[in-house]
């Protein structure tokens, strides 16, 4: 029999568990893993995709989870290669992303105590803050079972990424093929889905159908569940307002008259006014403003049923009535089936009509802002036309400051698996690698990325990697020459004293000809769809260098102005007693 190394192994426990996708930057210690992907790629179908930077392997490796549910994989060589990708891990920690990080380390005999070598680096204490779980492989013949335990504890729970490092002399060493066993994954972690208690199922029952001024809040549990279709059944049951997550957007169409936009007015309405809240797969984190009022009823007279697969997260910001253990899927099908015993589908309520004509108003008024011809461009005109171009089959990826508060107050997310943005962790930079993950992932569905100049410029050499592997995707960069969300808190708080946030006058459009994209500077509002048309017609990778309005950012999309839309929508909108 042949004689295999350990980072054939690695490479076979890979497509044993129905890896298809390795993304990250070779280096000297990965040679034996990365010889064996392109030796058994072609018969397995699994491909190292090379990037230019390690924390785009990650960001890649994250999107193609988001937009397929399947798993991938990142790597980057030993040391600064391994130090460089914690950036994109950060944001798969942030947002419970399941990513599969492999690290080489230094040869077993001078690593764990380290004696100098050279790049020496202790990753696994690097890796324990960004990661589920982690774990050095110290031996060739426990490849197998620590790549399924690894997995095992990604997929446990609420997800997660996790990390294996692996010394050079292990990916090296060779033993014979009749060593190898591998477990089949439906045989090593399970694969059902918790059911919620019946008594708490009941309990909950009995709340919402009683209520008065019941609504939905869904966070990316329902998304990491598959549970879209549960939640939409459900709201049309109860006939009652959602609101989600920003980071879950897309979970329902937020063109369905029962979704109220992420902080909107529908939603913030909703949040305040209502009598029994269902949050599903959510913490009730910052965004979510803790959970607590004015945005949301004192937990007094509100009641809260949460459902979360992971126990400690239930009850970690807002007080509980009812507490359900469970996967969204499996507690949203039970509690349809427990409603249905108890009640008949409503067809109209009081309390989700006021939630609607204020989110309507709200929209309106929105719509009226980004109406604008003015030059420079006003940042909500961008929004605007961008959203109207794409249709609702497109992936977004939101990345930055401003521009990523105009784009969740002025873009609508039709699907599932649809929005990507580093949320949890708020890391600049993501956009492209997000986008270009998501392109691989989807080819045919349209994507494009909405960011500052500012976080562009994180990440611009990936616009080589979409021009190398022929990725398409629409790079939509918002251009006031500045960090214009610290030059606006510079300008309000600090008497217009600006310190190191403005740039000079970049021509991005000219970087993205130089790396073979289509390239183009937009500087009127007039020019924005036709040069959208170009760009996809361009049939390449494509930038969008949109010089906006700078005032516009000096007064920022903060939570001030969301809020005063929503008083705006208010106005004449009879509140539910």
């Amino acid at each position: 029999m042949a004689r295999i190394t350990g980072g054939e192994l690695l490479v076979r426990c890979l497509i044993n568990e129905g890896v298809t996708k390795v993304f990250g930057i070779p280096g000297g210690q990965l040679t034996t893993f990365i010889d064996a992907i392109a030796r058994l790629g072609p018969e397995h179908g699994i491909e190292f995709v090379h990037t230019r930077h390690e924390t785009t392997a990650a960001n890649m490796a994250d999107a193609w989870v988001r937009t397929t549910g399947k798993l991938a994989v990142c790597t980057g060589t030993i040391g600064p290669g391994a130090s460089n990708m914690i950036g994109g891990m950060e944001t798969a920690m942030s947002d419970n992303i399941p990513i599969l990080a492999i690290t080489p380390q230094i040869h077993s005999d001078r690593s764990y105590p380290f004696r100098g070598s050279q790049q020496q680096l202790d990753q696994i204490t690097l890796y324990r803050p960004v990661t589920k779980w982690n774990a050095l492989v110290n031996r060739w013949e426990r490849i197998p079972e620590l790549v399924s335990r690894a997995l095992r504890e990604a997929y446990s729970g609420k997800n997660g990424p996790v990390h294996l490092d692996i010394p050079v002399d292990i990916l090296f060493e060779t033993r014979e093929e009749t060593d190898v066993c591998l477990v089949p994954p439906e045989r090593s972690r399970n694969k059902s889905r918790p059911h919620g208690d019946p008594a708490m199922i009941e309990a909950a029952a009995v709340l919402l159908a009683g209520a008065e001024r019941p609504m939905i809040h869904a966070g990316y549990g329902v998304m990491m569940s598959e549970a879209w279709d549960e939640l939409r059944e459900i709201a049309e049951f109860l006939h009652c307002p959602v609101t989600s997550t920003v980071g879950a957007r897309g979970v329902i169409s937020e063109e369905h008259p029962l979704c109220m936009m992420p902080a909107g007015g529908g939603a913030l309405t909703a949040g305040a006014q209502a009598d029994v809240v269902l949050a599903i797969g959510c913490t009730f984190a910052e965004l979510d403003f803790w959970g607590n009022p004015p945005f949301w009823g004192s937990p007094d007279v509100q009641k809260l049923i949460h459902v979360d697969i992971d126990p400690t997260s239930i009850g970690m910001n807002r007080q509980v009535d009812v507490a359900i253990v469970g996967d969204a899927k499996a507690v949203l099908r039970q509690l349809i089936d427990s409603l249905s015993e108890r009640m008949k589908p409503r067809r109209e309520l009081e309390f989700t009509a006021s939630c609607q004509a204020v989110e309507k108003q709200a929209r309106d008024g929105i719509e009226a802002m980004a109406s604008t011809d003015a030059v420079p461009i006003h940042p909500l005109r961008l929004v605007r036309d961008v959203r109207e171009f794409f249709g609702e089959d497109a992936i977004f990826a939101m990345d930055g400051g401003n521009i990523g508060l105009w784009g969740a107050m002025g873009t609508r997310v039709y699907r599932p698996r649809s929005f990507l943005w580093a949320g949890g962790s708020g890391h600049l930079g993501a956009g492209l690698p997000l986008a270009l993950g998501a392109k691989m992932a989807a080819p045919d569905r349209p994507v494009y990325i909405l960011h500052g100049d500012g976080a562009f410029m994180f990440s611009v050499m990936e616009l080589e990697t979409a021009t190398r592997f022929s990725l398409p995707v629409i790079d939509i960069i918002a251009n006031d020459r500045a960090f214009g969300m610290i030059k606006g808190a510079q300008h309000t708080a600090f008497e217009q004293r600006y310190c190191g946030v403005d740039f000079t006058d970049v021509r991005y459009d000219k970087i993205a000809e130089a790396m073979g994209c289509f390239g183009i500077r937009v500087k009127e509002p007039s020019e924005i769809k036709p040069a959208l048309e170009k760009a996809m017609s361009s049939g390449s990778p494509a930038v969008l260098d949109v010089v906006l309005d700078c005032s516009a950012n000096l007064v920022p999309p903060t939570l001030g102005l969301i809020v005063s839309v929503w008083l705006k929508g208010c106005e004449g909108v009879e509140a539910p007693s």
